[in-house]
């Protein structure tokens, strides 16, 4: 009796089911194949198909953001990452991605490898990395499991970054409950390249040798996209086998020996590993490059013995790539991964039309068109009904009036200054390294945005992460307009120009009708405001199924990544005041509003109310104005006005220096809005008093609301003749707070 081969293991519509997959979408594979698929077939089309592949549930809103800029080099979907042009001959690679479920079940390498995949897709451009930054979201900071989270994630960046030898410049850290079970990881790497030497992910060239190159292929991270494509539940922890492994010393002679065969001349493309591992790479090349693929899969070089042909084509083992070459120059390309003791063998060559056929020991394992498999080509596409939660009414009914204005300002001021979103993150940022490379020019200035040195030029790269997913929540369209604005505005703020963003779009089932809701209403917001700013969208990443079958989805966190141009270094602007006697002003517009605010939701505990008050024409003129102000060397620190209000912002702006600061607060609105509330487009700006009279010029000519409200003075906190303590003391919850609640 004949031995059954991987052909004979034909499915049916249950089996599709267990991989993920709608019955009509196995009635779709069965029609572009004219048969039923065997299960390695199968098993490609399930990780491809899937929602963090093929964007099924998310293109069709996606293609509406804005992609035309003033410095783009490579649109959103061209290619690995995002490309803009940064002057100089140079330009600046940049992407953010999520790797949310596995750090939620294995959190030190489920951040380790999001850290290692996401400089990956840079270094595969011909970039070579210099910054990296993250936003990350627990939950309940005073549960073991949150500390146990939170430990693991921040251990597994610092290692991988470390160990990589790229500096951490930036981030943000937020803390909800809605957060408990599915914590988000977003990171985000950005690189330097010549324009010009990048290269692209493709292949083409029937006969050109294709090679696999870096570590070994094991059953880590099997069906890693299928996995991150579905709700966490409590049989989650089955699927640990989806979580990759990283060896950040592998990527460093990785990416040195990944830069080094790219200046041979030899490579056609080159494409990272990542999600759905050889099957993602092979077939999105090819459907790029509009060729298809032989590929042998028992010539990759694996871990273990025994590896069917699915496990080979699904695994996500960290540290690989693969590359094709120009036929006769495979003996220079080996030469460079041997140099560097690294993998690199051939695997597959380039095909006319656009098959892709796999092979296993000599046995046909799979035959599929490559354009079947990839976004833009034959993945489904689906336009998901949406409507609006009931609980967004309720919040519009919010009225100021019912919350008494606060008498007793101190316990609100210590209140902020330690709640867990507001207070220092140094617990965090001290287990990254921030100056290896010494590119970092923010570490010692403290800036809104991370400030980058780019060696040999007058420029420098300003670049930020930002969403308050509390606005977001509360008014998506809004919410998520205001995180672009103020990824803006913290460039701004720094001394820098916008340039262009990326997205880490994490958001709960795409299948239920309010979360659906909640993303288009974000990505509206955000098409509007990266017009109005002339800020394009590059890429980035959407990950939806961030919920729980117990405690339902988290916030809708649209994560901005930001990056700007400072068009010269003596353009710097730190946030931190000065001298005594210098002038602190609040540049615009002043309401009545404390909406969303952290005083109104953890101080109050009122957590359904509407977005702080926003206008996205007043943003702009705010921004414009900030820059032509620091061009102009009128501004000696300049604080974009967030999270906690002005009173925070102002106790930030002098802690560094131990600078105080005593002002009068507006009659004319309430105590609470004025110091607590959040309401957009403003910033705290301070002035050598000899220039007052020419930045009030220019404000005046500007139309830009600003008030006068007080000096830097002494270190104490001095508010309507009231005083409060000194800065230093404030500045001992401000720093302990979060180590004393995670050790």
């Amino acid at each position: 009796m004949a031995a059954t081969t991987y052909n004979d293991q034909l499915t049916d519509t249950e089996t599709a089911k267990k991989l993920g997959l709608l019955p009509e979408e196995f009635e779709k594979i069965k029609s572009t194949l004219g048969r039923i698929p065997n299960f390695t077939e199968l098993s490609i089309y399930s990780v491809m198909w899937s929602e963090h592949c093929s964007y099924k549930n998310s293109i069709t809103w996606l293609k509406t953001l804005p992609k035309e800029g003033p410095h783009m080099l490579a649109k959103a979907g061209e290619e690995n990452a995002g490309l803009v042009d940064i002057g100089d001959g140079l330009a600046c690679a940049f992407k953010i991605e999520s790797h949310n479920h596995p750090s939620a079940l294995e959190p030190y390498q489920g951040a380790a490898t999001g850290v290692g995949g996401i400089n990956r897709d840079i270094f595969t451009m011909g970039a070579r990395p210099i910054a990296q930054l993250n936003s990350l979201r627990f939950g309940d900071i005073n549960s073991e499991k949150t500390k146990w989270l939170v430990k693991g994630v921040v251990k597994g960046i610092g290692d991988y970054g470390n160990a990589f030898g790229i500096p951490t410049v930036g981030g943000e850290v937020y803390f909800d409950d809605c957060y408990n079970v599915n914590p988000l990881v977003n990171a985000m790497s950005v690189g330097i390249v010549n324009k010009g030497e990048t290269v692209s992910a493709t292949s083409y060239g029937e006969g050109n040798p294709v090679f696999i190159v870096g570590s070994s292929t094991g059953k880590d991270g099997i069906a890693g996209a299928a996995f991150a494509s579905k709700d966490i539940t409590e049989e989650s922890s089955k699927d640990l086998p989806a979580v990759q492994v990283g060896d950040p010393f592998q990527e460093k002679l990785l990416l040195e020996a990944t830069l080094e065969v790219i200046k041979t001349g030899a490579v056609i493309g080159m494409q990272d590993m990542g999600a759905a591992g050889i099957t993602c790479s092979t077939s999105e090349m090819s459907a790029k490059g509009e060729h298809g693929m032989e590929v042998w899969l028992d010539k990759v070089p694996t871990r273990q013995e025994g590896m069917h042909p699915f496990e080979i084509l699904l695994s996500e083992s960290q540290e690989r790539m693969l590359v094709v070459v120009k036929k006769g120059r495979e003996e220079e390309v080996k030469k460079v991964f041997d140099k560097w003791d690294l993998n690199c063998v051939q695997i597959a060559v380039v095909t006319k039309g656009d098959r892709l056929k796999y092979y296993f020991h000599g046995e046909m394992v799979a035959d599929v068109p490559a354009v079947s498999l990839v976004l833009g080509g034959d993945a489904p596409v689906y336009k998901r009904e949406y409507k609006e939660p009931a609980y967004y009414a309720e919040s519009k009914k919010f009225d100021i009036n019912s919350v008494k204005d606060v008498t007793d300002l101190k316990p609100v001021m210590m209140h902020l200054v330690s709640h867990p979103n507001i207070a220092s993150k140094r617990w965090i940022y001290n287990q990254y390294d921030s100056m290896v490379g010494t590119v970092n020019m923010s570490t010692n200035k403290p800036s809104d945005a991370a400030i980058v040195n780019i060696k040999g030029s007058k420029k420098a790269l300003a670049m930020s992460v930002d969403c308050n997913s509390r606005y977001v929540n509360a008014d998506p369209e809004i919410g998520c307009a205001i995180a672009v604005c103020e990824a803006a505005r913290n460039i701004v703020c720094s001394g820098g120009t916008p340039s262009a963003v990326t997205n880490c779009l994490n958001f709960g089932n795409p299948y239920n009708p309010e979360v659906y809701w909640q993303f288009v209403g974000s990505i509206k917001g955000m098409g509007a405001a990266c017009l109005k700013l002339e800020t394009p969208v590059t890429g980035g990443n959407v990950s939806f199924y961030n919920q729980s079958s117990y405690e339902g989805p988290v916030f809708p966190t649209p994560t901005i990544g930001m990056i700007g141009i400072v068009e010269d270094k003596k353009y710097q602007t730190t946030l931190n005041f000065k001298n005594d006697g210098d002038l602190i002003y609040v540049l615009g517009k002043l309401v009545n509003d404390i909406a969303s605010s952290e005083y109104l939701y953890s101080f109050h505990k009122m957590k359904n109310t509407p977005a702080p008050y926003f206008n996205l024409d007043e943003e702009h003129a705010l921004q414009k104005t900030i820059m032509g102000l620091i061009k102009k060397a009128l501004v000696q620190s300049a604080h974009d006005i967030s999270d906690g209000g002005l009173f925070i912002t102002l106790f930030e702006s002098g802690l560094p220096g131990d600078k105080g600061f005593k002002i009068k607060s507006n009659s004319s609105f309430r105590k609470d809005s004025f110091l607590f509330g959040e309401a957009q487009s403003r910033a705290v700006i301070s002035i050598s008093k000899d220039n007052q009279a020419a930045f009030e010029s220019e404000l005046k000519n500007s139309g830009v609301p600003f008030e006068n409200i007080g000096s830097v003075m002494g270190n104490s906190i001095v508010i309507d003749e009231t005083n409060y303590g000194t800065i230093s003391e404030f500045g001992i919850l401000y720093n302990t707070s979060i180590e004393n609640k995670l050790n």
